[in-house]
């Protein structure tokens, strides 16, 4: 491993590798999926004050790579997600959370009341219980995919976390625009994922210097 990280620093990064950017679009008005629906009934009515998050936003997309070269994965050090999925306003402080195999991530609850964190994902199933303002709980995230996550006391509340296999993977900004880190050349999938939306699919060719461009429309 050691050796094939050195021999890929070694090489001419203008020759190399290349970057995969674009713009992803979202319709104007999407109709809510079904899968955001909290199917498991809280056992507290909403309080005053409460956030409701907005459906359809384009900085919910996640683009990521499903599989990258091992020695680039290890160069690919900076993970530009968070690892805090706050209880804030009885709802989670982020809709959509994307973070690597192997991330811890923390629940801490901000809100003057109990609350609770669980998922019945196959990927992962867990329970963190009751707990009040002040107080958090962490877990690690050690298998790719999508876990679903939500509150047992306020229905209201649902969330994602977004598992992904490697480091290759980006969120667009509020225009749409993304570019995931330098890629070394070659064929690559691409998947670009958002929680009301069908997933697209597109097969890339990493050139071995400047950019692929890839625009996605939902």
């Amino acid at each position: 491993m050691a050796f094939a990280v050195l021999f890929l620093l070694t090489l001419p990064r203008a020759g190399a590798a290349g970057t995969i950017k674009g713009v992803v679009r979202v319709p104007a008005t999407p109709e809510p999926a079904a899968a955001t629906a909290n199917p498991y009934p809280g056992r507290a009515s909403a309080l005053p004050g409460r956030h409701v998050p907005p459906y359809g936003l384009v900085t919910d997309a996640v683009v990521y790579v499903t599989q990258i070269p091992a020695p680039a994965e290890s160069l690919l050090a900076n993970d530009p997600s968070g690892h805090v999925l706050a209880q804030k306003n009885q709802a989670f402080s982020e809709r959509v959370l994307s973070c690597v195999v192997g991330t811890t991530v923390d629940f801490p609850n901000q809100d003057p009341i109990f609350h609770n964190v669980f998922s019945v994902s196959p990927v992962k199933r867990f329970d963190l219980g009751k707990y009040p303002r002040g107080h958090s709980k962490r877990l690690i995230f050690g298998k790719a995919g999508l876990v679903q996550v939500y509150c047992d006391i306020h229905a209201n509340m649902a969330g994602y976390i977004l598992v992904l296999p490697n480091h290759a993977f980006a969120r667009p900004d509020g225009d749409g625009a993304f570019v995931l880190p330098e890629l070394p050349a070659g064929a690559y999938r691409l998947r670009i994922w958002h929680p009301d939306l069908p997933e697209v699919r597109r097969e890339v060719e990493v050139p071995g210097s400047g950019d692929v461009r890839v625009d996605v429309s939902f």
